[in-house]
Formats: C-alpha cells, structure tokens, sequence
C-alpha cells in the first residue's frame, strides 16, 4: 500500500493536492485528528485490502495538537509503516495575499492578523517539514503545472528532488524580477527589435530565434549558461532549496531574452528530476506598446 501524508502551510494548496491524488486513484481523508491517526492506519493496514494506494490531509487547527501528530508519525515510522511526506509550501507574501483574497481567517491568527498566523505556524510546521520526503512550493504554480508535478512523483514514480526552477525571460526597462535568484544580461548581443521584419515579432518567433542564435557569442553563451545551472543544480538541492528563479534579461523582453529562455528551457527539461517551468514575464507587455506606438 503507498500511504501519502499531505500537510504544510494553510494556502499553501494541501485541499488541491488531495482532488488530485483522488483523481489519480488515492482514498483521500483530510483533518483527521490526531487521536484517530493510529487507528486510522490500523484499519487501511488490513492484508489483501481493497484500499491500495492513501493520502492523508493534516493541518494545523492547534499548536499542541500538531505537536502530537508529529510524534504520532514518528512513532508509526519507528513501528516500521511506510509513508511519504508531502508539504506544500509558499512565500508569506503569496499566503498573505491569498487569504486576504478569500477573507479567511488563518487557523492560528488569534488575533485576526495574517502576518502572525503564518509566522507561528511556519514554527509549528519546522519539525513535519524537516520530516519531509518532498516539498512543493506553489507560490508561483499553476494548478496544472501542480498536476504535472503530482503526477511525476505519484502516477509515473519518477525520482524527484524538491526544486522548482523558473527560467524567466524579463525586459530591464520593466525593472529586474524582485524573486529572481540568478540573473543574466543578453543586451550585448545584436537586438532584432532594429530588423523592420522582426521587430513585431517575439522570441517565440522561429524568424527571431533564427536571427538571434546565428550570432555565434548567443550559442557560446547559452553553452556556458547551461554548464553553470547543471552544475549549481545538484549543488542547490543538496542545500535543501527548493526554489531558484533564473532571469535572463534584454531591453523590452521580447526578442533576445526570450529566445535564450526557450533555448536553456529545452535543453535543461529533461535532463534532471526536478521541476521546472518557463515564464516570459515581459513578452506581451512590450509586445503590446509597439502597437500602440
């Protein structure tokens, strides 16, 4: 039987995650309390079950009675069960935001202050996260790029390392992305903004990737770029990061950055077991005061 535990920072997308994994086959049991845990894993653990594959939500309700179901999971584990840990993890800038878009009250916000509720509970959680097998940070997810990662680990058991990476084309005159952990300037290569036929076009265009890869210091660069993240990456996982935004920057982020994030993009996919997803923050924006021009 696989056995999932799903747990981590309210908003963090725990109630999401656990639609999935029933869409993918899983008993799901959300808020269980503590007291029932053992006898919860008592009853699944019949011999020749019906039940083969379950995922059980806990979330903080109670500072205490976490605690107790921390040292409940420990037991099991020194009992000899086999589970997995999956703790779905966010900035407090995205936590805070989503609950003031759904006008919750955070579990642990007594005195009705977000802020303070996600502070104590990211205390509460430090022992369950330390415990955990994978982490997902959904600050910048989609749900669908949350399905595909849900899928790697559960639906095709691929071998996964807790590390979003972002490869994220921006334009400098919109300003340097405030979460971006590497960041690369591609202005010195030529700018196809100043190519009549190109300038309407984006580094989604073959025309434009074509222009901007024929420039041999594009080709050297991107060798060299790809040399350094495969070398950072395991690096970055062996520290326990489990999110690292690359920005590659030009002047509007239409053409030259975006070209080289498609480029590192396809040749960094499939290359290790971690996430990865590619964002082109500025593309449309500059695209659209060119035509208002």
């Amino acid at each position: 039987m696989r056995f999932v535990v799903v747990t981590g920072m309210s908003g963090g997308g725990k109630s999401n995650v656990l639609k999935m994994l029933e869409d993918f086959g899983f008993y799901c049991v959300d808020n269980l309390p503590a007291s029932l845990i053992e006898k919860f894993v008592e009853l699944i653990s019949v011999p020749n079950g019906e039940i083969t594959k379950v995922a059980l939500g806990l979330d903080v309700r109670a500072d205490q009675s976490f605690k107790n179901t921390t040292q409940i999971l420990r037991k099991l584990k020194d009992q000899g069960l086999s589970f997995e840990i999956l703790f779905m993890e966010a900035s407090e800038q995205v936590l805070i935001k989503r609950y003031k878009e759904t006008r919750r009250v955070h579990p642990l916000a007594a005195d009705g202050r977000v802020e303070d509720g996600v502070r104590r509970e990211r205390e509460v959680l430090q022992d369950i996260r330390g415990m955990a097998d994978y982490v997902i940070d959904t600050s910048q997810l989609l749900t669908r790029e949350l399905k595909t990662e849900l899928e790697r680990i559960f639906v095709s058991n691929e071998e996964y390392n807790s590390l979003m990476v972002t490869i994220m084309s921006f334009g400098f005159k919109h300003g340097i992305p405030s979460d971006a952990d590497l960041v690369f300037d591609v202005r010195f290569l030529p700018n196809p903004y100043y190519i009549d036929e190109l300038k309407y076009k984006t580094g989604n265009d073959e025309a434009v990737q074509n222009y901007v890869m024929s420039n041999g210091e594009a080709e050297i660069f991107l060798q060299k770029l790809t040399d350094m993240i495969q070398f950072l990456l395991p690096n970055y996982i062996k520290e326990g990061k489990y999110q690292l935004v690359i920005a590659i920057g030009c002047t509007g982020g239409k053409h030259r950055s975006v070209t080289l994030a498609n480029e590192l993009y396809n040749r960094m996919k499939d290359k290790g077991h971690y996430g990865i997803k590619l964002y082109h923050r500025d593309m449309a924006m500059s695209s659209l005061q060119d035509l208002q021009r």
